[in-house]
This record gives C-alpha cells, structure tokens and sequence, in this order.
C-alpha cells in the first residue's frame, strides 16, 4: 500500500477511538493465561508420556449444541501453551466435531471449505463422524523446528507444528484423538508456458535439477490453513483481544458465537483462505544467512494469475518471480513464492469487479489519478490485506534474511523487516512485463511511493494525469453519457 493510503488509514483508525465497544465486564478476561488443568490433568515438562494425555469423549453426531460457555458444565478444553517450544507441552490443536467439550479452537477446519464438508454431510456422502487416515500423510521434506516457532510475535497466524500432527501426537492419535492436519507438506512439477519462453529465449537454461528441458520446474510445496492466536492477532492490529472478537462476531453476522461466549478459548480457525508456499532449491538453506534467497508474498488474483486479464501486473509478477526463483536455486541458492488466497486486497473478487465496472465508467474513463479513491469508492476501504499476518510464513520456514525482494509493495517491505527479517534488494517488476491496460495500475502505485527503482523514475505528476486505461465497450455505455 502507498503511504499515503497508510496515512489515510491511520486517520480511519484514529477516528474509532470513539466508537463505543462493548463493556469488558460483559466478557470473561481476555488476556493470556496460563492453561488451566482440569480433572486431574497435568503438564509435563519435556517428552510426553501417555499417562499425560488426556481420555478422549466422543460428541454424538446427532447432538447439536448452538454455543458453549465458560466453565459450564461438560466443557473441558485440552490447554494449550501457545510459542511453547516443546510440542508436548504446546498440546495439538483440537477443533473437530468428535470432541466437542474438549476443543481448545473456535471455528473448523478446511477454512472456507467447511462449508462444503457440512454439504457432504446433508447429502448423505460423508460420515460426520469419519477420522482421517493420515498414516501415509506425513511431510515429504523437513521444515523446522526452528527458533521463530516458540515466538508469538513471529507466528501467530498458523500453527507451526500442524504438519507434523502424526509426528508429534502420535499418542493422542493412537488414543482415539480426532486431530487433523492444517499444513500439508509434497513435491510437484510446475509447467508454466513462460518458463518455456524463457528457456527458448535464454533468459533460463535446463539442469535437469531444478528445471527440465521440457520447461518444468521441479519444487517443494506447502498447503497451509490459517490459524489464529487471537491474543497476538489482537497485539498486531493495535485493539483488545474483546475488540478484536467483538468485530468478528458482528460482521460475520454472528458465525461465531463462542468468540463471545468462550474468552477462554483463544485459538481461532477463520473461514478464509489459506496459501500456499512453493519452493525452489534445498529448503535447508534456508536458514542460512550467507546463502542466496529470492523471495516473493503473491496475492491471489484468479483474473491474472490464471485466466491472463491484463489490466493488473500479477501475473507477469508472478511468473517474473519464479523465474528468478530458479535462478537463485541454479545458484546453490534458494527460491520462495508465499502465494496467499486473497482476492482482490482481500475484498473478494465480486468487489473487485465492481471497482473495474467503476473505473472504466467514471467520468474521464480508467485514470491512474483516480486509480485508488474508485476501491474506497465501491467498497469503503482501499485494502483489507492488512499485512501484519503475512510474514509469518516466512518465520515457520526459518527466513532471517532475504536476499532478494520480489515485491514493489512498502506495505510488505515494512511488515517483513518490522518482524525482524532483512531484505537486501528490492526488485521490481521489468518494464516491458507490464500488460497495456496495467499501466494505469503501476503508474499509480510508482506515483504513491511503491519503490520502482530506476526503471520508473520518470513517472511524475503529468504522467499520472495523462495515464488512462482501455475504454469498455459496455451495453448502456451511451446512456450513461447522457
């Protein structure tokens, strides 16, 4: 985001120092605590013993509670010690239907998935009471433990050992504990026609390693669904933890009643979109502050990134990263694209439809000066990534240092390096990359501070005004005029 969509944010924030939240007596305290044992349990400190585990209740299928309360009766979730380095003593997270009384997280699994799991349900294809067989699930590759996994400043938006459930919690698995995976860890070949153009133009050369002749490349990859420590989540964006709730529950139309109810809980399965991490080269070195490592945080935009819509530059970014992603792992080094599921800033791609309809319609047709009042036009804000949870995946690989930024965004740039990771060069994306219908877009964000480097450097105030887009040949189009 530039700055002065930052400054005009802050402003927004600012302004709801009045609004009135509810009263904290009307929750349960808030603030971490310690985990609280209940019918005798205890903590080991060091390797888990099965006496330590705790007996798994199972909830009938049939019964159907609308909340739960704190300390009500029956309700007994497992604690959980969140930046705990031993996952022991961390405890798994817990937040399928078989246990009801003993889940220590709101929400459900898949993220905006679940939906679709309780469609299986209603149509008769899936036992509501079916546990996975993980038994071939495990990772096909190592990541971690590493240091940043026991900070919750640097990982509070996914749970660190949720690939490693079969690892870990093997024990309560064998009890009859119904625990589920939120990272999936595998290999793959990546085809993409681009990587082909770049081998037949020279810009790549096959190795047989890390890129085929054929043109593929060869990468690790990871699936992850959020998952939230609420009480950082809350840190991070400057509120209350009751603030934070409070927000959640009103505008999903109150999903959630338990982020009301049970302030004891405080982890949070949301209903969004996960990412995923693609990697190039040995993920071991990853750690290694003198060995290379090219990075791109890429938000999902399905128009681009997969259908070829030219009036944004991501996916030209996109393919531009992986590219150098290969090159870096050629070096020794070690490539990493963060692909995040959210469409249009977060706002969904309806939204984001809504603001193209805006700006090809608005008086003077597509102008990069009106590039970004058209978003807060439509849809009240001009981004709702809120970068504050992106770097955590960079922290659950092991990044101290990232050689080389594929990223214009000052946004991203400040929440990586604020968490402590340091980037060396920032690379922007090749002029002749940029599609013709996307140079409103760049113009824009080069003219409101995102870091452009020489390639940009003229782009000025009459460059701004003068920048328009494609004009649509739309039905009405000569109506609308009038």
């Amino acid at each position: 985001m530039a700055p002065v969509e930052e400054a005009e944010q802050v402003k927004k924030r600012k302004a709801l120092d009045g609004i009135v939240v509810p009263d904290p007596d009307a929750f349960a305290a808030l603030a971490p605590v310690s985990p609280v044992s209940k019918k005798g349990r205890t903590r080991s400190e060091g390797t888990q013993q099965a006496s330590d585990i705790p007996e798994p209740e199972f909830t009938k299928s049939e019964h159907i509670p609308l909340t739960t309360h704190t300390d009500a009766f029956g309700n007994d979730p497992v604690p959980v010690s969140w930046g705990h380095p031993d996952p022991a003593v961390r405890a798994p997270v817990i937040c399928t239907v078989r246990h009801h009384a003993q889940r220590n997280a709101i929400g459900a699994h898949q993220g905006s998935y679940c939906i679709y799991t309780g469609l299986a349900v209603a149509a008769g294809k899936l036992d509501p009471d079916y546990i996975p067989d993980l038994r071939l699930t495990s990772p096909v590759f190592k990541i971690g433990p590493h240091p940043s996994w026991s900070d919750p400043k640097k990982i509070a938006a996914l749970d660190p050992y949720g690939h490693m459930v079969t690892e870990y919690y093997a024990d309560w698995l064998e009890k009859g504990w119904d625990i589920r995976p939120t990272i999936a860890v595998t290999k793959a070949h990546i085809d993409l026609p681009e990587c082909r153009e770049a081998l037949a133009k020279g810009r790549l050369e096959a190795d047989g390693k890390i890129l085929l002749p054929s043109g593929q490349s060869i990468c690790r990859k990871a699936a992850i669904e959020p998952v939230w420590y609420l009480p950082e989540i809350a840190r991070r964006f400057g509120t209350t933890e009751t603030n934070l709730r409070h927000s959640i529950f009103r505008m999903t139309n109150g999903m959630y009643p338990e982020l009301i109810t049970r302030p004891d809980i405080k982890i949070f399965l949301p209903p969004i979109g996960g990412l995923t991490v693609y990697i190039w080269g040995d993920p071991d070195t990853i750690p290694d502050e003198d060995i290379e490592l090219t990075c791109r945080v890429h938000d999902e935009c399905n128009g681009s990134d997969v259908f070829g819509s030219d009036i944004c530059t991501c996916r030209p970014y996109l393919t531009h990263a992986i590219e150098e992603c290969i090159k870096t792992a050629q070096r020794g080094g070690c490539g990493i694209v963060i692909y995040y599921r959210k469409e249009g800033r977060s706002l969904g791609e309806v939204t984001k439809y809504l603001v193209y309809n805006t700006r090809k319609r608005q008086e003077g047709g597509d102008s990069a000066e009106r590039y970004f009042n058209c978003t807060e036009q439509v849809a009240g804000v001009q981004d709702t990534r809120f970068q504050a949870l992106m770097p955590d995946p960079l922290h659950f690989l092991g990044v101290t240092k990232i050689h080389n930024f594929i990223s214009m965004s000052d946004m991203k740039y400040n929440a990586i390096v604020n968490t402590g990771i340091k980037i060396v060069n920032r690379v922007e994306i090749p002029p002749e990359l940029v599609p013709p219908d996307a140079q409103v877009e760049i113009t824009a964000k080069v003219f409101h501070g995102y870091n452009a480097g020489d390639a940009y450097k003229d782009i000025d105030e009459k460059t701004l005004k003068e920048t328009k887009g494609r004009d649509y040949d739309y039905e009405g189009k000569e109506e609308a005029k009038k």
